[in-house]
């Protein structure tokens, strides 16, 4: 299972790791893969999608890099399955609610509650540990 994540200060990339954690202690395999870095094309080889990205500007997802990603896969992830994450600084959570509308927008089904953590994940490492072992056992 591929996790793609976009991190500005670190603090989603920790998350996507400790998601990554809790998939393999959850009996599967899983890659952290900044999204700079995605195969696309392995990418939409996988059954279940693992998006995860922080908080920017008025509560969008980062325009340079992951923005551009979610545009190329947007017409290609219609069936998928996705678990998306991320960690913001202030506001409440609005750019996780809109990239979760779009994605079931492009027809995908959400896994569970978008996982959100406020500033750096250290207080939730647990919760982004049992957040993968929920999805390795999707």
């Amino acid at each position: 299972m591929k996790i793609v994540y976009w991190s500005g200060t670190g603090n989603t990339e920790k998350m996507a790791q400790l998601i990554g954690k809790g998939i393999t202690e959850g009996g599967k395999e899983a890659e952290v893969i900044n999204v700079s870095d995605v195969n696309v094309n392995e990418l939409l080889s996988e059954d279940i999608l693992v998006l995860g990205c922080s908080a920017m500007g008025d509560e969008v997802l980062e325009e340079s890099e992951f923005e551009p990603f979610v545009e190329e896969i947007s017409t290609q992830i219609s069936g998928k399955k996705v678990a998306l994450f991320g960690s913001y600084g202030w506001g409440d959570g609005q750019w996780m609610r809109d990239f979760e509308e779009r994605m079931i927008g492009y027809g995908c089904s959400i896994i569970g509650d978008p996982l959100i953590v406020q500033n750096e994940p250290d207080d939730n490492e647990q919760e982004c540990i049992d957040f993968g072992k929920k999805i390795a056992q999707i």
